[in-house]
């Protein structure tokens, strides 16, 4: 098989990765660093998987700028390129899902058309009654960043949004490419799936917001949070995971899925899924009080990262309580080593961790790290492991 992937983020490059074992593919990128670094077998992204199988494994593998080259002779394009949520739109912005679209219909018309990209639902049946004779369907990704290679060759399941031939030959490649056996695949309609995407990122995104309202409420009560946690984690329904407070729900996907999902509600009745969307800003404005509370001079905002192993600072919450507290007229500073630039978001930048730590009268951290240990007794923190 010829396969083209259109995008090399965490989806993309991932999948590329993956099927390269036993396929020959091309990613296409608009990025030519990206590009340089694939082809010099390194990865452009935080993630250890795709960085030992770029480096170690041997993959029929070529990265370009080129459609035409990259498209041209291809039997599956798969496309995982970024649709960010526009919120005067209520939607997300598909643009570049859909000129892909058009590059692969043009250059390859004969290709199967695979979305990875998160799209609103019903959006696979308004582009084949676009395009009648193009071939797309829709097969969500499950991925965390930092392991998006790990989850594509250990996968929870595996959905694909066709029951025709192409569909189960597209679930094929991914099972033959994965370490895991005995996969769970199910077949549904693009619709279907495209629902399954939502739905699985909006009550991911209702856990996250369940667990930072009990923590809210063990901190205004002055009982422990984390043994609160415990307690209701020994339920095996609920269990122990996905359940470490935090400054709310961030990252690319659960915000703007979220608030996508909420928007296909339109004449739907619901009160739910409102209230997870909405409850992520009383939980950032909840944080920042409590920051303000301290009365300190100078806060500093230790890392901008989503969570721990990631290099990705795509709506994070700490940069919305960051915004906040600029907004209040705090004094910041922040402490994060991927940064080049001296300022982000107006606030100076702190290269050193020592000076960083010296300066800061609180510091503030969505998650916590063995480099703060010195300075525990000037850290704010929800995270679990540091019960205040």
């Amino acid at each position: 098989m010829k396969i083209t992937v259109i995008g090399t983020g965490y989806v993309g490059l991932s999948l590329a990765t993956l099927l390269a074992q036993h396929n020959q593919v091309v990613a296409l990128d608009i990025v030519k660093a990206k590009v340089d670094a694939i082809n010099a077998k390194k990865s452009p992204i935080v993630d250890p998987y795709i960085s030992d199988y770029l480096a170690n494994k041997p993959l029929d593998l070529l990265a370009t700028l080129d459609a035409e080259k990259a498209l041209t002779g291809a039997d599956f394009v798969i496309i995982a390129t970024p649709t960010n949520y526009d919120e005067k739109t209520n939607s997300f912005d598909t643009k570049s899902v859909q000129t892909a679209i058009k590059e692969s219909i043009q250059y390859a018309p004969e290709a199967q058309i695979v979305i990875k990209s998160t799209i609103p639902v019903g959006f696979v049946d308004q582009m084949t009654s676009q395009y009648p004779n193009a071939r797309i369907f829709f097969s969500p990704e499950f991925l965390r960043e930092g392991k998006a290679l790990y989850d594509n060759l250990y996968p929870s399941r595996i959905v694909v949004g066709s029951f025709d031939q192409a569909g189960r030959q597209f679930a094929a490649m991914l099972q033959q490419a994965a370490v895991k056996q005995d996969i769970p695949t199910l077949f549904t309609s693009s619709e279907e799936a495209e629902a399954i995407k939502l739905f699985s990122n909006t009550y991911l995104a209702m856990r996250v917001a369940y667990f930072n309202e009990l923590d809210t409420y063990a901190v205004s009560k002055g009982l422990s949070s984390p043994r609160i946690i415990q307690g209701v984690g020994l339920d095996p329904r609920i269990g122990d995971f996905y359940n470490n407070p935090s400054f709310g729900y961030g990252g690319y996907c659960l915000p703007k899925d979220s608030k996508q999902l909420l928007a296909s509600y339109e004449g739907v009745p619901q009160e739910l899924m409102s209230a997870i969307v909405s409850s992520n800003d009383t939980r950032k404005n909840y944080i920042v009080s409590q920051i303000k509370a301290r009365a300190v001079k100078t806060v500093g905002i230790y890392r901008l990262a989503m969570k721990a192993g990631s290099d990705n600072f795509r709506q994070s919450s700490i940069i919305d309580v960051l915004d906040r507290l600029a907004a209040a007229g705090q004094q910041l500073i922040i402490y994060e080593p991927n940064l080049q630039a001296a300022s982000f978001h107006g606030q100076p930048v702190v290269k050193d961790l020592k000076h960083f730590k010296a300066q800061a009268d609180l510091i503030v951290a969505n998650r916590l790290s063995s480099e703060l240990s010195d300075v525990l007794d000037k850290v704010y923190s929800r995270d679990r492991s540091h019960e205040e």
